[in-house]
């Protein structure tokens, strides 16, 4: 059993993260990469990137929205509690080099698979400029972080109700019209992800982006989690999932993940009844 030692409640109740004893995946793990958890025998295997690791402690972040079932099922395990099975660290690593001036995009929890991976940049000599956006203030995860982690923060929210109104695409082009950007890295909601590409090509700048598709074995086997980069079938669980945001057919992508939604929200309905909790609006 891989142990949950912290949880804490985000964004409403809607975010949570969870630190689990998993020492030899927290030796081994690097920005970038996932582990594959299951919550019990009756839960499914769910990908989620690691949002922070700790050698020392022996103990990895993961942090996630409740959307289904599975993950309504972590949501409910407490502070001593654990995951039957805990996966890793899978993937490959984000590459990390001193490129110049790096601006790291992030929007929902993609903040938290983002924040590793800004962190890496600014320790490597970049300087780096970080865009998070969400929905609402109140929505909105890790800044105290993202902003340690970086040299320059910028906030977004669609509403207004903090930073600036809008996405985080405009505060993008600012900063893209207003100096030299040798990389940018993306990663939140697939629509963002496909227009902060659109635009930084526009500029001809490298864009990183890491994909989020349907995924079961983590390595390679299933087929499930095949995404379009180049014209060519990719596997995100051990080709990425981070990719040249320049390549990715995002169309496709998000058709994809859409194939199994009516059954994901049914199921997750059953499970709010049984359990006498609230269903997702």
């Amino acid at each position: 059993m891989f142990t949950i030692v912290r949880r804490e409640e985000m964004a409403e109740g809607t975010v949570i993260l969870n630190e689990i004893e998993a020492p030899l995946i927290a030796a081994k793990a690097q920005p970038g990469q996932f582990v594959i958890l299951k919550a019990n025998e009756d839960g499914e295997r769910i990908p989620l990137t690691m949002a922070e690791t700790d050698a020392e402690k022996g103990t990895i972040t993961i942090i996630y929205m409740v959307v289904g079932r599975s993950t309504a099922l972590f949501r409910d395990l407490k502070v001593g509690d654990g995951y039957q099975d805990v996966i890793g660290p899978l993937g490959k690593p984000t590459h990390v080099e001193k490129v110049g001036t790096v601006v790291c995009v992030g929007g929902g929890t993609g903040v938290a698979v983002l924040h590793p991976i800004t962190r890496a940049m600014k320790a490597a000599g970049n300087h780096v400029i970080c865009i998070i956006g969400a929905r609402t203030k109140e929505l909105l995860i890790l800044e105290e972080q993202m902003r340690a982690a970086s040299h320059d923060l910028r906030i977004c929210t669609d509403d207004g109700s903090y930073g600036r109104e809008g996405f985080v695409t405009e505060e993008l082009k600012d900063i893209l019209d207003g100096g030299q950007v040798d990389q940018v890295v993306a990663i939140g909601p697939v629509p963002m992800m496909k227009f902060v590409s659109k635009l930084t090509a526009e500029y001809a700048v490298p864009t990183l982006v890491s994909l989020n598709p349907i995924m079961v074995d983590g390595t390679g086997m299933c087929g499930g989690c095949r995404v379009s980069v180049g014209g060519e079938t990719r596997f995100a669980c051990v080709d990425g999932p981070e990719f040249d945001g320049h390549q990715v057919d995002y169309d496709e992508l998000m058709l994809r993940l859409q194939a199994y939604c009516e059954d994901e929200k049914a199921c997750y309905e059953d499970y709010c009844r049984l359990h006498d909790t609230s269903t997702a609006e």
